[in-house]
């Protein structure tokens, strides 16, 4: 890799947009490809499933082999809502390979002892998010059941690159809150990106079970888009 192929490979690293370096094992020539470029290149296919499941390797091309090493930046996710849920979640979900982000301005609930080990914030979403970020690699859910904590962090969500959005709630929850967030000013197309009722059917009781239900969702989301 060329001195100057490394610095944009580590640019790209340190501002978290996915990139890809395909080397032609014939040639030894090197290409960056960034992620929101790939659906253009002559192997879009081939990147995209290299992004998606973070799968480097030897590729076979009309032009001969290519080894693919893909750089995608680590997984987070972000909830609002430090309720059982969340507690079910989190431990599934750093095994999967998430950073995790608690935000919920309830201090009762926000508390170390009962989120130990993560990036806790009992503030504001609309106060914190912006600092936390939200791109192509984080995923968004909001279980407070609470508008005012749950609207404003959604209406962020909707307006980012995040790869899944998932909301707490009935059908019915669901229609209100798509309503609320559609006098905000929010799209058709933006509030149909929200999961909800959140996580998959699979019949789930009880916070470990839907915990489940929105992990796989989740899963889904990354994996087959």
């Amino acid at each position: 890799m060329t001195p100057q192929l490394l610095q944009q490979v580590l640019e790209a690293r340190a501002a978290r947009r996915p990139v890809a370096v395909v080397t032609d094992l014939k040639t030894g020539g090197q290409r960056m490809i960034a992620r929101e470029n790939a659906a253009a290149d002559p192997l879009s296919a081939i990147l995209d499933k290299a992004f998606r499941f973070d799968k480097s390797g030897v590729e076979q091309t009309g032009g001969g082999e290519v080894f693919v090493t893909v750089h995608n930046p680590p997984l987070r996710l972000v909830i609002t809502g430090a309720v059982l849920i969340a507690q079910a979640l989190i431990p599934m979900a750093r095994a999967a390979g998430y950073d995790i982000w608690v935000v919920d301005p309830r201090g009762a609930f926000a508390t170390g002892a009962r989120f130990p080990d993560i990036h806790l914030h009992a503030e504001w979403p609309d106060e914190i998010i912006p600092q936390i970020g939200l791109d192509s690699r984080t995923a968004f859910i909001a279980l407070t059941h609470d508008p005012k904590i749950d609207d404003p962090a959604l209406a962020l969500a909707l307006t980012s690159e995040v790869f899944y959005i998932g909301a707490l709630g009935s059908k019915k929850t669901q229609g209100s809150r798509v309503e609320r967030l559609k006098a905000k000013g929010l799209s058709e197309a933006q509030l149909a990106r929200i999961h909800g009722p959140i996580g998959l059917n699979i019949g789930a009781v009880g916070a470990s079970e839907i915990a489940i239900s929105i992990m796989a969702e989740m899963t889904k989301a990354l994996r087959l888009g």
